[in-house]
């Protein structure tokens, strides 16, 4: 195992073993605790009580976060050219149809999000291989397979973020920047697990939330108390 450097020590001294903080305490550690040159992301992982192997006990949703994400969201609209106008108003750093999907045929996935329209979905699939592993698959589930692209552009440029829990069980999240303060990533942070509670499928048995961990992008983890939920 690697030596853990004298700021990475100093870290780890901050957090009480086995104690599990409030939302509000663990975003003002994670703070306190990163020591990046850089706006370090804020994230959570949830361990959820399901079993994402059984389709009743799938767990996907979306959430617009109060603060954002503190990202710059690049955003592909993949629309016909009755709608390009819209989405260039809308905020869409990308806009077109053949072209970009020539574009990615050939690899490229320089975007954060794709958005497109029903129509436009069937030239999509052969894509599949290219955007699937990367989570670019527009889906109507998320809002980015809509009529509506100006709203769904919108609201991705405004902090709109999809999960989806992993074959383990956890869903992880990105909800903001170390550089927010303390009550903007609580905030973040309570939409989510907020949302993540309506999602509880009926299906599934138990403790729902067993474990939540708030991190930043080289920060220790802080366990958080589900029961502040």
């Amino acid at each position: 195992m690697a030596k853990l450097t004298k700021k990475q020590k100093e870290a780890h001294a901050k957090i009480e073993k086995d104690k599990l903080y409030s939302i509000e305490e663990g975003a003002t550690l994670i703070k306190e605790i990163t020591n990046t040159n850089f706006d370090a992301s804020v994230d959570l992982a949830v361990r959820l009580g399901v079993d994402p192997r059984k389709a009743n006990q799938m767990v996907r949703g979306v959430v617009t976060l109060p603060h954002g994400t503190g990202k710059d969201v690049k955003v592909l609209a993949l629309v016909t050219p009755d709608k390009e106008a819209e989405a260039k108003e809308a905020g869409a750093d990308f806009v077109g149809l053949q072209e970009y999907l020539d574009k990615i045929k050939a690899g490229w996935t320089d975007v954060d999000v794709i958005i497109t329209m029903p129509s436009v979905m069937g030239k999509l699939g052969p894509l599949g291989r290219v955007l699937g592993p990367r989570g670019l698959m527009p889906n109507p589930k998320t809002g980015t397979v809509t009529m509506n692209v100006a709203k769904a552009v919108a609201d991705v440029k405004a902090g709109k973020i999809d999960f989806k829990v992993d074959k383990t069980g956890i869903v992880h999240a990105a909800i903001g920047k170390v550089s927010f303060s303390a009550d903007k990533i609580a905030e973040n942070a309570n939409e989510l697990l907020d949302t993540l509670n309506k999602l509880k499928p009926t299906a599934s048995k138990g403790v729902y939330m067993k474990s939540i961990f708030m991190s930043s992008t080289m920060s220790p983890s802080v366990q958080l108390d589900p029961k502040t939920v």
